[in-house]
């Protein structure tokens, strides 16, 4: 029996970027019209690789720069949910290069909020695993205050609940601007021992 359910909700890519390799503070995200993806996630991106040092995500359970599995390759958000963070601290819109983002998509409603190990899974197979929600940082604040000035200040405080997915490569693949990823969800009932 399977384990995913396939849905009737789809997104489509908007934009596509990668971060190189950051050497300096701000985030310098640049646009790319596709991108080719292997089980590492995209080749030369900041993310990229099968294992990455823990870092305060997880420090809970690893201390910092413990070698583990990769699960943040890619960061995945929502036009409406980055149109919703820029109307809240007075931008007439937020770009995806200066948070850092991997994927833009739109079409999905509560898209930071997608259940763990979902899939997004595009038209040649590609399949990426939502790993869990993406946390507000002060990397993107940098950035945004170094391109608009003070009203960027407001970003991770705005940005919560927001910031949309991190994810993994399940099955490789390229995705390019206009693709249809297919929402696949688990089947299973929410955890209730949090009550």
């Amino acid at each position: 029996m399977p384990a995913l359910i396939p849905t009737d909700y789809s997104a489509t890519v908007v934009w596509l970027g990668v971060v190189p390799y950051r050497a300096r503070a701000e985030i310098d995200g640049r646009a790319v019209d596709e991108m080719p993806l292997d089980f590492g996630g995209m080749a030369g991106e900041h993310h990229a690789g099968r294992i990455r040092p823990s870092c305060s995500r997880v420090i809970a359970q690893h201390p910092r720069d413990t070698e583990i599995a990769n699960v943040r390759q890619l960061s995945v958000v929502s036009l409406e949910e980055m149109d919703q963070i820029a109307c809240k601290i007075g931008l007439p819109e937020l770009k995806p290069e200066w948070l850092g983002a991997s994927v833009v998509l739109t079409g999905l409603p509560d898209f930071s909020h997608l259940p763990p190990s979902s899939r997004l899974q595009g038209p040649d197979g590609v399949t990426l695993v939502v790993d869990m929600q993406n946390r507000p940082c002060n990397l993107p604040t940098k950035t945004i205050v170094e391109e608009v000035g003070d009203p960027g200040r407001g970003f991770k405080a705005a940005a919560e609940g927001l910031r949309g997915v991190t994810a993994w490569v399940e099955r490789p693949g390229t995705l390019s601007r206009g693709d249809r990823l297919r929402l696949h969800i688990p089947d299973q009932r929410g955890w209730s021992g949090a009550r």
